[in-house]
């Protein structure tokens, strides 16, 4: 038995008895660009399941100026291919700091995707009515910020960014540390629009749900209607696969804190990990019946809590 095989029999050990609508696994195997192991999930998701979080990246469109992430292409083609080995049904496509606020790829790899995509762009406070109608038409319903890679607008513009997205129903996107929240506490609170945080708040580990931004995080959710993105559980693990349990800890925490202003993601195709040290996507859906083992909690989490903020 390979190593890859005994951590997947070993996942599926641990969500035994916890996983929805599980079955006899396909015995087919299917490879994926950029993500380890070849296996279906343990879990089988419902209908309408949706990725909220991954990337497309192809390098005939230029990068922005400033970035200093600049991975291999990963095509929808390629994507598509990971839809059918996880058995999802819709997804978000996130623009990346590599292409900064040119969203000319984003917006051509959610009109080939078609009705069962969204996007996310990225734009700075120079953006005009009229490329906003364009994105919105396009599918486009939020923008990105971050603090944690170049490429992208300055945080500065992200509130004048908010007020002009108002009115189309869309949302602030933040890739930010745990510390940097902390930080923006204030102008997070007073944000016209609602607040979507990537892959947990990157609260760091071994704080987890301990860090103070947790409870930022926690009273945005509560007063102001944010959003947490169950992602990027190899992102901050100390502990690594196949449980990610430090991880674990802290999407447990925003579960049992409010599972209706949750969603998940893979983060495909991985762009911050190395080309062969890619994690399994498979393995990381699989943690969701871990991180919320009732049924009905993770198919409002993988279903209707999308359908919710993406507009599905």
């Amino acid at each position: 038995m390979t190593p890859s095989m005994t951590r997947r029999a070993h996942l599926a050990a641990l969500v035994a008895g916890a996983a929805f609508g599980a079955g006899p696994r396909s015995a087919s195997a299917q490879t994926v660009p950029w993500s380890a192991g070849t296996e279906r999930p343990t879990i089988t998701v419902p209908p309408g399941a949706t990725d909220c979080h991954h990337h497309i990246y192809d390098a005939r469109f230029p990068a922005s100026p400033g970035a200093t992430l600049r991975p291999q292409d990963a095509s929808v083609a390629d994507y598509r291919l990971l839809m059918q080995r996880l058995g999802l049904t819709r997804h978000v496509v996130v623009q990346p700091s590599t292409y900064g606020v040119d969203n000319g790829l984003l917006v051509q790899s959610v009109t080939a995707f078609g009705p069962t995509a969204r996007g996310i762009a990225m734009l700075d406070a120079s953006v005009t009515p009229e490329e906003l109608k364009r994105l919105d038409g396009a599918g486009i319903r939020g923008v990105r910020f971050g603090t944690r890679l170049p490429g992208g607008a300055p945080i500065t513009d992200m509130v004048p960014v908010a007020r002009k997205i108002a009115d189309l129903g869309w949302h602030i996107q933040l890739v930010s540390d745990g510390d940097k929240i902390v930080e923006l506490a204030d102008t997070l609170k007073g944000m016209p629009v609602p607040v979507v945080f990537d892959h947990m708040g990157h609260l760091p580990e071994p704080a987890g749900p301990d860090h103070p931004g947790f409870r930022v995080i926690a009273d945005l959710i509560e007063t102001r209607g944010a959003w947490v993105k169950l992602t990027g559980a190899y992102l901050a693990s100390r502990v690594g696969p196949p449980t990610y349990a430090d991880r674990g800890r802290l999407a447990r925490a925003y579960v049992a804190l409010a599972p209706e202003r949750l969603v998940w993601g893979t983060d495909w195709p991985h762009p911050t990990a190395p080309a062969d040290a890619k994690p399994d996507d498979a393995l990381l859906l699989d943690l969701l019946a871990r991180w919320a083992p009732d049924e009905a909690v993770r198919n409002r989490i993988l279903v209707a809590n999308p359908a919710a903020l993406y507009g599905f």
